[in-house]
């Protein structure tokens, strides 16, 4: 039941109804909504600042986010870092000390146009957007350094095995023969000094004094050492692997045996003229797969270019073999 309030009139001396006019009413409602609506502003600016409003709570979680994967990104980036520069010190050793080489990659030449082209797309991407492009890159970098590692493995097991191949390769003259004077007769068809007919010549004659030292010419295991009764006389095979073997003829005493690994330049024998000769000399011979080719190819270790050059015109010359 409303309550009915009454007022006392001093000027007709008696109680009367009290009525509110409806523009009092009025402003007692809007003084009400304003004063709910400031004190609702202060006690949501005073949350706000303490709570946080659910936008800024998204905000909030979104930036977390992103400096999570911004730490991750970082440590990725040190890590493949440290793997270039390991990278980029192998390359080093691998082009420029051993090839002697300075490659430009492929990248480098590309490098301004990639990077005009990498802030181009930067800047049509958004943060999210951003973040996974850059995840995306790092993953395929990281990719390259390993596919990139693994061909230079391979490389650093090739130039190991080259470095191996080089020693097992036949490189110097089997006697000391510093002034050329000792090729005898060449590699081809010769007049053989006992049936004075043309035969073909497998070797190259190295005319020296009986007992002069006859050095291997490459690393490897003697396979042969002796007289096999097949007109090389006292003789020693190498083989050196890789398809390479040596032969050196008509020793007047073999020093290596069968089964010794010999290192390049280490004494085998000597010079002598037993088995098919007409004289002290030392017949060399190598074989590749088998077939036998010309040794003047395999002396790059002893010669200059110019001795080179005269070693072959001697050796082209059509004379008389000693065997």
């Amino acid at each position: 039941m409303k309550k009915i309030k009454y007022y006392y009139n001093t000027n007709s001396l008696r109680y009367e109804k009290l009525e509110t006019p409806l523009r009092v009413k009025l402003l007692r409602i809007f003084g009400f909504v304003a004063a709910a609506l400031v004190t609702a502003g202060l006690i949501s600016y005073v949350a706000f600042q303490f709570i946080g409003s659910p936008k800024e709570k998204i905000l909030d979680q979104q930036n977390r986010v992103l400096k999570d994967n911004y730490n991750y990104l970082r440590d990725e980036l040190r890590s493949i870092q440290q793997q270039m520069v390991e990278l980029e010190k192998r390359d080093n050793n691998v082009y420029r000390a051993i090839f002697e080489a300075n490659p430009i990659p492929d990248s480098a030449r590309a490098k301004e146009l990639a990077n005009k082209l990498e802030i181009a797309n930067v800047e049509k991407l958004k943060d999210n957007q951003l973040v996974s492009s850059i995840l995306s890159t790092l993953n395929n970098l990281s990719s390259r350094v390993v596919a990139q590692k693994k061909s230079y493995d391979e490389v650093d097991e090739l130039v190991k095995n080259k470095e191996q191949l080089l020693s097992h390769l036949p490189a110097i003259q089997p006697v000391s023969n510093k002034d050329l004077s000792r090729i005898a007769s060449g590699f081809g068809y010769r007049v053989d000094p006992v049936y004075k007919t043309i035969k073909f010549h497998a070797g190259l004659d190295f005319a020296a004094p009986q007992g002069t030292p006859i050095y291997a010419t490459a690393d490897g295991m003697v396979t042969t050492a002796g007289n096999t009764g097949n007109g090389y006389g006292n003789h020693v095979v190498i083989d050196h692997g890789y398809g390479y073997e040596t032969l050196f003829g008509h020793m007047v005493r073999v020093k290596a045996h069968v089964g010794q690994l010999v290192k390049r330049g280490e004494v085998i024998g000597w010079v002598g003229s037993t088995g098919k000769s007409t004289g002290p000399h030392c017949h060399y011979e190598v074989h590749k797969n088998g077939e036998k080719i010309d040794p003047v190819y395999f002396f790059y270790n002893d010669l200059n270019p110019e001795q080179f050059d005269m070693l072959l015109k001697k050796a082209a010359a059509s004379n008389q073999s000693f065997d």
